[in-house]
């Protein structure tokens, strides 16, 4: 009888050693700011932030797009992480879209938020963050951190799209295809970013 009982404490302990480690994957590398492959080969991207591009072949690199790499790879590279999904849980490329957090619980796409080194991303669906990520974008804003060293306060006007979340230029022909009742008018890009629109990646870029 103790064998027994030995032997259902043994497989118990081991089943949860099981779904605790199925809970965890190693970052195996780090593609820039906002990508990471895991040991399994699954490419991560994370919800809701955008950081600036790196070099590719076919262009340069953004500002600060280095830099975000480097720092998401001081953070990530060979870690074990844990994944958090939303409602949308991959994109048109096969990415999964997650939150992550580090073993100690750094909220990742939140670091790069404060850092500077990414920008708050609106999606339609995986929106459970937002209200913290325009929070912290904003104070990255005031203290200038990053990529908002750069981003000039005046500017020019910018029109907003109320149900996308996205900022186009004047000229832009998404942006004259907003409907009246989603249209709205941004003094510039700082006003925009800090209320919570992002760039049209056609008119305005990827970066900042």
């Amino acid at each position: 009888m103790k064998n027994y009982l030995w032997m259902i404490l043994f497989c118990i302990l081991l089943l949860t050693d099981t779904l605790f480690a199925q809970d965890y994957f190693k970052v195996r590398w780090v593609d820039d700011g906002d990508t990471i492959v895991l040991v399994d080969g699954r490419r991560v991207r994370y919800i809701g932030i955008n950081a600036p591009e790196i070099a590719h072949k076919d262009r340069k690199a953004e500002p600060y797009g280095n830099s975000a790499k480097r720092f998401n790879k001081s953070l990530l590279l060979s870690k074990k992480i844990r994944i958090e999904f939303d409602k949308e849980k991959s994109d048109r490329y096969g990415r999964v879209l997650a939150y992550v957090y580090l073993a100690d619980n750094t909220f990742v796409n939140l670091k790069m938020l404060e850092a500077g080194l990414a920008y708050y991303y609106p999606h339609s669906l995986n929106h459970k963050y937002k209200e913290l990520f325009l929070k912290t974008q904003r104070k990255a804003m005031k203290t200038k951190h990053g990529i908002w060293k750069r981003l000039d306060q005046k500017g020019l006007m910018v029109i907003g799209n109320r149900k996308s979340r996205r900022f186009h230029s004047e000229t832009c022909r998404y942006g004259k295809h907003i409907k009246q009742t989603n249209r709205v008018i941004l003094l510039n890009r700082w006003k925009a970013f800090w209320e919570g629109f992002a760039p049209c990646k056609k008119c305005q870029g990827s970066g900042v």
